[in-house]
């Protein structure tokens, strides 16, 4: 197995890949925007079918940076549990939130799954968007309206997108429940993960929308490149 944890903003955000074809662990470091600490986004490309979850929380705060960035190390480690303590806590700290449980984050077109998390730092907005389809997976990062394709995979995969503790829960969960099954044994775990998760972190929605294709479809750099977010053919959910 192989995990792949890119450069990230100090103490948040990775993306991690699990391939059950490979046999080693490794890890390199991130760049900054990886993904959105406040996204939980999981997907499995296999050869006869791919799956992609999203979780709908949107979470705005405001306050001291000193303060806002030691609640969000709270947070994103897994220390808020539920919606109770994420309110209490921002009030412990001075910061002003807004909570939102209605981002859709996946979507599938013409045989795709798309999952898109993005975060704003000041002006700057940064956009990652993960395409699946049956057997092969893309990731690519827009900043200020420039793409860059991160990474490209073949084969059984799952794809993490996450915080820290969302990456935990599901790096153990594939670890101890996928055993080279079935694509309905993919399924099974993703729902899983998002179950868990939702359970023990306020980062994430108990809600999440689920999205499924039997259609193999070709991730070639045109059409990652050229995607549009338009009409969304969704299933599912949560």
């Amino acid at each position: 197995m192989w995990f792949a944890i890119p450069d990230r903003w100090p103490c948040r955000r990775r993306h991690l890949i699990y391939d059950p074809g490979e046999r080693k662990l490794g890890r390199k470091s991130s760049r900054p925007g990886d993904d959105d600490p406040m996204s939980l986004v999981v997907a499995f490309s296999g050869h006869n079918g791919a799956v992609i979850a999203g979780d709908l929380r949107e979470i705005l705060m405001q306050g001291p940076d000193a303060e806002t960035a030691g609640f969000e190390q709270e947070l994103y480690s897994g220390q808020i549990v539920n919606d109770t303590d994420l309110g209490k806590r921002a009030a412990e700290r001075g910061i002003a939130l807004q909570v939102r449980d209605d981002k859709c984050k996946v979507s599938e077109q013409g045989g795709i799954l798309v999952g898109e998390v993005s975060e704003s730092d000041g002006a700057t907005v940064r956009i990652r968007r993960l395409f699946v389809s049956c057997g092969t997976y893309a990731i690519i990062e827009i900043t200020e309206g420039k793409m860059v394709l991160q990474k490209t995979g073949k084969g059984s995969s799952f794809v993490v997108l996450g915080n820290e503790v969302t990456k935990r829960i599901a790096h153990d969960m594939i670890q101890e429940e996928w055993k080279n099954g079935t694509f309905a044994d993919a399924v099974r775990i993703i729902i899983g993960i998002m179950t868990s998760a939702a359970s023990c972190t306020a980062s994430v929605s108990r809600a999440y929308t689920i999205l499924q294709t039997r259609r193999r479809a070709d991730l070639d750099i045109a059409t990652i490149m050229n995607f549009e977010k338009g009409s969304r053919d969704q299933e599912g959910g949560r």
